[in-house]
């Protein structure tokens, strides 16, 4: 009978061997997992720097809204994406079902608010310190934005490695939209799952471990970043 330790030193050789399939998944998860990032971090920050350093009407539930948004449940946003991007959804035409970039567009929706959110938190507490000075110089909204978002940019990039982190571990909607498709839309996560359930414990764990690594390296920058931001601000 297989113990642990035989199973974690098969997976151990299937990454130390560079296998395939363990390469093929893992790049394919890193693609879509990046891509996401990149287009919530577009939106995200930009709209939480907004929220942040600006006042106006009903900011209070905007904030409240975004930290809401936060907690979506994962297999919710992929039913919604599912039956957006079907044949019979609005955007069914596209042909975007079961492809990488439905994966994205479903991780996209779940990462975006989590990075605005942050953003709001990084940015409200930067504006109340510059307020004054904006006021004094004379700053419009935009330079103010802007000037907000460029001081704290040290600050914010933990945030897009909080929203990788987030993303790259999600199983629940990719399965959905992506339909877990061999070399198209098969993910670490949803092979380990697979892979799980067919008895192929070596493959499971090896992608398990690369994915811990993954979380691992995230956090640890995430750690690194945010003691350069606090070193920055009190330099």
């Amino acid at each position: 009978m297989e113990t642990f330790a035989d199973i974690l030193l098969r997976a151990f050789a299937l990454i130390a061997q560079g296998d395939p399939v363990l390469r093929g998944v893992v790049g394919l998860s890193l693609y879509v997992t990046l891509s996401a990032t990149a287009i919530a971090c577009a939106i995200g920050l930009p709209l939480g720097a907004v929220v942040g350093g600006t006042q106006f009407a009903g900011r209070g539930g905007v904030i409240i809204f975004l930290n809401a948004l936060m907690g979506l449940p994962p297999v919710v946003v992929g039913l919604v994406v599912y039956l957006l991007l079907s044949a019979s959804g609005p955007l069914g035409v596209l042909g975007l079902l079961y492809t990488p970039a439905a994966m994205i567009i479903a991780q996209t929706i779940l990462i975006t608010p989590i990075v605005a959110a942050l953003t709001v938190q990084v940015t409200s507490d930067m504006h109340r310190e510059y307020r004054e000075q904006f006021r004094s110089m004379g700053v419009g909204r935009l330079a103010r934005i802007g000037a907000l978002m460029w001081d704290a940019r040290l600050a914010l990039v933990p945030l897009a490695l909080a929203g990788f982190g987030r993303a790259v571990a999600e199983v629940g909607a990719v399965m959905i939209v992506g339909g877990n498709i061999n070399h198209v839309t098969r993910v670490m996560t949803t092979s380990i799952a697979l892979e799980t359930s067919k008895g192929n414990l070596e493959l499971a764990l090896a992608l398990g471990i690369v994915l811990l690594l993954i979380a691992l390296l995230v956090n640890a920058a995430v750690m690194t970043l945010r003691s350069a931001s606090v070193r920055a601000a009190y330099a």
